[in-house]
């Protein structure tokens, strides 16, 4: 016996099964729906939205190791809480009491643990009267004095650091104005507190904040996991109903039968069950990746339900009995639902190899998802629809449409079927213009971008404007994190995105430390910013001792007692000068940048606006082998083109793992099944056109390869290969009765007419995801809807000229011979 029909044996023994015992069937997939059931409380949601993408990247370990060795103005821990106050002038008497009357709440809320508080209006209160210490007593001190005395507090206060970092840069000392303000208050959290509880105090204290009149608002890291994981659910909330009202109104089309659509939307919502305990049994949490997994689920059952019950109702059309009708269509569709099933999960399992977390578990979800698909569609479905048509006939219930979705003598069918009698007298001629188009538009879309953001998870400042039409117990909530972030970096001078960091290891009391931290800013790469002598605009160590050597003179005469080459560089005496510098008013900035060990420090660089963030990084990463002791570039930027770089090399290594599966399991399996290998290959071509066309699509539209669309072109193998997998699978069994154009005519009028509706549901139904809040989602959505219609339109238009390539080729190979050694090939 074959492998071919070893396959086919067990595959009828399948179907027997299903056929024979549809009751039992039935009742055994029912109980698994409640066991899986049972895993939806278990799943968690993952709002850590970059953490998950940077873990344990080396540039990401070097940054936290900067934000834990250095204190930064922005670097806070993650047991504060920033309250941004914004105004006309936010260091006026009347501000300033805001700003403590919202700290006096937070301290007298017990449950609030405010440990201290740090920003302008504690700052001027103790300035003014330095036994104030609690906020009570500084609101206080604040009422009572006059503007004078608040006017001469603040000058007083303006030329040290820490109080200059807590307001905007448009600090003016001579007029005491500043339109921003940030108070840091900092909470005492006992070991045993979770993130949720942290998130439970941070949004007490937006609520007390957002009370005040004034414009004061919260922000910390638990305000910014609470609106990520609200924005998770407020986009489920949205497209999950537009993907069921679709499928619903497709689906109503596709099967014209109110008790064939029950049952298709049964097996839908089994499938979501499954997955989704299979997420909380194995641990995986939910993010916002996960939400496209759901809506790629959907659309390949659909595909499959649409399929079954399509070919079904071709045989009972026929006039065949339902028992004897199932088992053919189930026979012919068994097969092909396998070959979709494991190419599928190629496509989408290619995303396992990734090295960022959540695009791996993106990977793993959705392949497990496809598995469970195929059972309860394949399986489940077949029974349960003999079951009930079984009742029907028990019970006199009507059919109300049992003829497929088209046929040979429909105008849908005649139209489908024309690309196949356009090409069927020159089908070379078609198939090398497609190549050429194909290989036109994947050079095209070659140059398509690559990028990594944070706000890539945020929801947007500006929700959509169809939100406003959303009824109330649908609408989102409000979010405020991003226009906070947005304003924190308009308002103040953090540059975390518009420079970079060298973090260096060594000793820096050595006499030439400092020399050894200059001496590279002498000869910078081009995309760091360059200024006055060709040097690079560098903050460090070195430029904190000379600011404080021109504002006190006994420092600049130690500095320059110690300085033999006359450049404004000690280099000996060093731990004299650090304890010096340390003990002065700028130490609090020196701590920015060396340590008090002397063991590590910080340089930082400004970068240019107009360089790239790989430009950015790559030169930055160069410019760390100048220092003389260990030097590594972080920062945010430097990050983030990290994971970009990943994404990119993950996008890629998918799509050659995808494809690569997919050919060969799609030569192996015909050649066992048919023997007739070259037809994989015939079966990859039009979903690489497809690809080629997305690719280019996303760069004429000016979409770049993200967290999310980075796992786009595999997910399209996977999706798209379904449409020339059933219409090949198809043409096959026709091909073994009928002359090739006439089995590819039946096939694309039969076959092509629940492509054509899955296409419709499918592209829709993913297009959904244009909805959700988040811009990268909407992305995604679009690309997967423009996937399968590039799939479905090239199984219909560029599959036909192949196939008839093909059949020319399986008829004649001899006279293939004659013209490729008429043309010079050779074998």
């Amino acid at each position: 016996m074959t492998a071919g029909e070893r396959i086919e044996t067990a595959t009828e023994t399948l179907n027997d099964v299903i056929i024979s015992r549809s009751r039992t069937v039935v009742i055994g997939f029912l109980v698994l729906t409640v066991i899986f059931a049972g895993g939806f409380g278990l799943v968690t949601t993952d709002t850590d939205a970059t953490d998950s993408f940077t873990d344990d990247l080396p540039e990401q370990d070097a940054l936290d190791s900067v934000n834990e060795e250095f204190e930064g103005p922005f670097q806070t821990s993650d047991e504060t809480t920033q309250l941004v106050h914004t105004g006309e002038n936010v260091l006026t008497k009347e501000a300033l009491v805001r700003s403590l009357l919202v700290l006096e709440r937070v301290e007298q809320g017990e449950d609030l643990r405010m440990e201290s508080a740090n920003g302008p209006a504690p700052l001027i209160a103790q300035t003014i009267d330095p036994t104030a210490t609690t906020p009570s007593e500084q609101r206080r001190v604040i009422e009572s004095a006059t503007t004078t005395e608040i006017r001469q507090a603040i000058r007083e206060q303006s030329d040290d650091p820490t109080f200059k970092r807590t307001l905007s840069k448009d600090f003016n000392p001579t007029t005491a104005s500043a339109s921003a303000s940030i108070t840091v208050v900092s909470h005492d959290i006992p070991n045993e507190f979770t993130d949720d509880d942290l998130t439970d105090i941070q949004l007490s204290i937006k609520s007390i904040a957002s009370d005040q009149p004034g414009d004061i608002r919260a922000f910390g890291s638990g305000i910014t996991d609470a609106e990520t994981a609200n924005v998770i659910g407020d986009s489920m909330t949205l497209v999950m109903p537009v993907v069921v009202l679709l499928l619903l109104a497709f689906l109503a089309i596709s099967y014209r039968d109110p008790i064939d659509l029950a049952l298709g939307l049964l097996a839908l919502l089994m499938t979501v069950i499954w997955t989704f305990g299979f997420l909380g049994y194995s641990g995986i949490p939910f993010n916002q990746q996960m939400i496209s997994v759901p809506v790629l689920l959907l659309a390949v059952g659909v595909d499959f339900g649409i399929h079954i019950v399509n070919r079904y109702r071709e045989e009972t059309v026929q006039g065949y009995e339902p028992l004897e009708a199932m088992r053919t269509a189930n026979n012919q569709l068994m097969i092909a639902f396998v070959i979709v099933t494991v190419t599928t999960v190629f496509g989408f399992g290619a995303n396992v190899i990734s090295d960022l977390g959540p695009i791996r578990n993106m990977g793993i979800a959705s392949s497990v998802g496809i598995i469970f698909t195929f059972f309860i569609f394949g399986i489940f479905l077949p029974a349960a629809k003999l079951e009930v048509d079984q009742l029907r006939e028990r019970f006199g219930i009507p059919e109300f449409g049992s003829d497929p979705i088209a046929s040979e003598d429909s105008s849908l069918g005649r139209l489908l079927a024309m690309p196949a009698r356009a090409s069927r007298h020159a089908p070379l001629v078609f198939v090398v213009v497609i190549i050429v188009m194909g290989g036109a538009a994947a050079g095209y879309g070659a140059g398509v971008d690559t990028s990594f953001d944070t706000e890539d998870f945020l929801p947007p400042e500006d929700q959509p404007a169809y939100v406003s039409y959303v009824p109330a117990p649908l609408a989102p909530s409000e979010y405020t994190v991003t226009e906070t972030i947005n304003l924190l970096e308009d308002k103040f001078a953090t540059d975390q995105d518009e420079s970079v960091k060298i973090y260096v290891e060594g000793s820096f009391e050595e006499d030439h430390a400092l020399e050894a931290l200059a001496n590279p800013n002498d000869d910078p790469p081009s995309n760091l910013a360059v200024g006055s002598g060709g040097k690079a605009e560098a903050r460090s160590i070195i430029t904190v001792i000379q600011s404080h050597a021109a504002e006190d003179p006994e420092f600049a005469a130690l500095v320059e007692r110690n300085d033999r080459n006359d450049n404004d560089i000690p280099d000996r005496n060093l731990d004299l000068i650090y304890d010096e510098l340390f003990a002065s008013p700028a130490g609090s900035q020196a701590e920015q940048y060396l340590t008090e060990d002397r063991r590590k420090a910080q340089v930082e660089y400004a970068i240019d606006g107009d360089a790239s963030q790989q430009a950015v990084a790559a030169d930055a990463a160069e410019f760390a082998t100048d220092f003389r002791y260990d030097a590594t570039a972080t920062g945010n930027i430097v990050v983030f083109a990290a994971v970009t770089d990943l994404i990119f090399s993950s996008s890629v290594q998918g799509l050659i793992l995808a494809i690569g599966l997919t050919a060969l399991f799609l030569v192996v399996t015909y050649a066992a099944l048919e023997r007739k290998p070259l037809l994989g290959i015939v079966n990859v071509f039009p979903i690489l056109i497809a690809i080629a066309l997305l690719i280019a699509t996303m760069r004429s539209l000016g979409m770049s390869l993200n967290a999310l669309t980075g796992t786009i072109l595999s997910i399209s193998i996977g999706l798209g290969i379904a449409y020339s997998v059933h219409a090949t699978h198809r043409f096959i069994d026709e091909f073994k009765t009928d002359d090739a154009f006439t089995a590819l005519t039946t096939t694309l009028s039969g076959t092509g007419g629940a492509l054509m509706g899955s296409m419709l549901t499918t592209a829709l139904g993913t297009g959904a995801l244009a909805l959700a809040i988040t811009p990268v989602l909407g992305d995604f959505g679009l690309l997967m809807a423009l996937s399968v219609v590039y799939s479905f339109a090239t199984s219909i238009v560029a599959l036909p000229p192949a196939m008839l390539l093909w059949a020319s080729y399986n008829e004649s190979p001899s006279l293939w011979h004659r013209v490729a050694t008429a043309v010079g090939i050779r074998n």
